[in-house]
């Protein structure tokens, strides 16, 4: 996956289009990330020892990693994503700007 978690993202596709957030987590078997704020759901959730008063709950959704791209650390616009080897280790850079993805 071009993307991973910690990274901050766009959507490119979908009803959050243009909406920015961080990737909370990755799902790589399934092809698909949890972004903050992004793809908001209700879920109906019964009383339980955690929630004893139950009720309807927001909470984010998992959507196709094709549906986001990294921000260029440089501009703050979205970018594809290349690797190259730099001091012996392979880092993600943004195509864009070329600064490296990676901390």
């Amino acid at each position: 996956m071009h993307v991973k978690k910690g990274d901050k993202v766009q959507v490119i596709a979908g009803k959050d289009s243009g909406k920015q957030g961080t990737i909370l987590e990755a799902y790589p078997k399934k092809e698909r990330v949890l972004v903050e704020g992004i793809n908001v759901v209700k879920k109906h959730a019964k009383p339980s020892q955690d929630n004893p008063q139950g009720g309807i709950l927001n909470q984010e959704a998992p959507i196709h990693v094709s549906n986001v791209m990294p921000i260029d650390p440089k501009s703050g616009e979205p970018t594809r994503v290349g690797h190259e080897v730099r001091d012996g280790k392979k880092v993600r850079i943004a195509k864009k700007s070329g600064e490296a993805l990676d901390k």
